[in-house]
């Protein structure tokens, strides 16, 4: 099988394969993974689909978007102070994060970011892997999805991890606002982050 190493001086291997659906082989994948496409599947979501070793920086999955054909996409799991109101922001990946700015959009002061413990509680996910598809998980709708305006004007895809870092999907923004999201119960909240000097 041909892999190509990641540029960052990580030991990451990719598969350039590129799959359209899921594995023929699903032994020795992890049930939240199966669970993901099972969901696409039920709704008829056509993905492709790179297997790779574990990305767990959004530096190491420059390369894994290179091959994809899609622009590298951050997904940010964040919680106010109290540690009661928690937020999943999806936001194009050459944009500064600023809490302030999101902060005064949503009216949640202090925003910073999710112990992994809340990510596993409520997204069944990993730090390292958080996907917008792991809201499929969030049953008592604990966490708001927030995206940021550029994603859907300026993104025909989206590359997310089916809740799992070793593999990652190219899927439609349309499908994931038109099929996925009303799917899951999950409407979102668009922001509007500028972009800033670091």
């Amino acid at each position: 099988m041909t892999t190509h190493p990641i540029p960052d001086n990580q030991t990451c291997y990719i598969d350039r394969t590129l799959y359209t659906g899921r594995p023929s082989d699903i032994s020795g994948r992890p049930e939240k993974e199966i669970r993901t496409y099972d969901l696409l599947d039920s709704l008829h979501v056509p993905y492709q689909r790179l297997d790779h070793d574990a990305m767990p920086t959004i530096e190491a999955c420059h390369e894994v978007d290179k091959l994809l054909g899609i622009e590298i996409c951050k997904n940010l799991f964040l919680r106010n102070a109290q540690k009661t109101d928690f937020y999943l922001l999806m936001m194009p990946g050459n944009k500064k994060f600023k809490t302030a700015i999101l902060s005064k959009q949503i009216g949640s002061a202090r925003l910073s970011f999710a112990e992994a413990e809340f990510m596993e509680q409520f997204l069944d996910i990993t730090p390292g892997s958080v996907s917008v598809l792991g809201l499929m998980n969030d049953k008592e709708h604990r966490v708001r999805l927030l995206i940021d305006k550029d994603v859907l004007e300026n993104h025909e895809y989206i590359g997310c991890h089916p809740c799992i870092n070793t593999s990652s999907l190219r899927l439609r923004t349309r499908d994931l606002l038109d099929k996925i999201l009303p799917a899951i119960g999950h409407p979102y909240t668009l922001v509007d982050l500028p972009y800033t000097e670091a």
